[in-house]
């Protein structure tokens, strides 16, 4: 998406260690008009697949997950990484490991809000690693549910991710594909 490489290379920021922050329109700020576009992307890229439900993981995916899941017309479920007293203990667990904050968690999901034979797409923020991909995809497994891809807004191909979860059998459609990136050399698409 050749909208969503522009913005990156505009209003991203290269840190050291392969951080890309794009809080200022996707993960803090969250440009709507924006992710709008995204959401119609998305959609377009999955309108061969019946979508029952948007799954995605607290907090960074949500905004996306709701603007692709209105053009579906489906609701959005997401995981929660932290543990609340309004969610009991019939849940589907996971643990995921994050890169970004250098530990593990669990994430869960109410056996209320994914059931059997569910057609599931998997909306997140980035892809790198795969952990919570990953972890996404053994909740909805554990559901007996469908995953019928991912949709995912940047991807750091330069990471392992897309392989691990191409093995696993899901469908990856990414919006914009980091070949590289360094503060010195700046950002590569490919």
């Amino acid at each position: 998406m050749k909208l969503l490489e522009e913005k990156i290379l505009r209003d991203g920021k290269l840190g050291e260690g392969d951080v890309l922050k794009v809080d200022s329109f996707l993960n803090h700020q969250i440009d709507v008009a924006f992710l709008s576009e995204v959401g119609k992307e998305f959609h377009r890229l999955y309108a061969g697949e019946k979508v029952d439900k948007i799954l995605t993981i607290e907090a960074s995916g949500i905004g996306v997950a709701c603007l692709t899941a209105e053009q579906f017309g489906c609701p959005v479920v997401f995981a929660k990484k932290t543990k609340t007293n309004n969610i009991y203990a019939d849940v589907y667990r996971a643990d995921v490991y994050s890169y970004t904050h250098d530990r593990a968690y669990e994430i869960v999901v109410s056996k209320e809000f994914l059931h059997a034979g569910e057609r599931i797409l998997i909306i997140d923020d980035f892809l790198a690693k795969g952990s919570a991909l990953t972890a996404l995809l053994k909740l909805i497994r554990s559901a007996g549910a469908v995953a019928v891809g991912a949709g995912i807004v940047i991807e750091k191909a330069f990471q392992p991710g897309r392989e691990l979860l191409e093995k696993e059998g899901l469908r990856i459609e990414s919006l914009a594909r980091i070949a590289s990136m360094s503060v010195a050399d700046g950002i590569t698409f490919c």
